[in-house]
């Protein structure tokens, strides 16, 4: 049985999902094996595997289903992104109030993972703008985008 693309979701969100999935698993593992090894070499001053353990949990859950549902439809790909803006946001957000209060002593890694969540925050954010305007046209003109 061969499946059919929804011909309104971009090859380039589709491709986005899979590059998600190979950043958020690169992270993920070794978080999760090794998370004190991994977040001391990048600065923590304390970690607790626990927390770190949970993060890796939810990078392995948002990354996976990255993966698997790159060749959704339209509206599961909304529904994911609307997860990724929410989840890169308030965790931007988050990482940054911890800096300003200079939590840990402000390591390097912490503004390495500010870095990445604001630079995928934005491609999602621009996707979920994107998606809604491919949602607002009629199938046919939304075809091929």
């Amino acid at each position: 049985m061969e499946t059919t693309l929804d011909s309104r979701v971009p090859s380039s969100l589709r491709t986005w999902f899979v590059v998600h999935f190979w950043a958020d698993i690169l992270v993920a593992v070794p978080l999760f094996l090794a998370p004190v090894t991994l977040l001391e070499a990048l600065g923590w001053q304390a970690v607790d595997p626990y927390a770190a353990r949970i993060v890796a949990a939810a990078l392995f859950g948002i990354g996976i289903e990255s993966l698997l549902g790159r060749n959704g439809d339209l509206s599961a790909f909304v529904a994911m992104l609307n997860l990724k803006v929410i989840w890169s946001g308030v965790t931007l957000y988050g990482i940054l109030w911890t800096i300003v209060q200079d939590g840990q002593g402000r390591p390097i890694g912490a503004w390495a993972v500010l870095a990445t969540f604001a630079l995928f925050h934005g491609l999602w954010v621009y996707w979920r703008l994107r998606t809604q305007k491919i949602l607002a046209q009629p199938d046919s003109v939304g075809a091929g985008v």
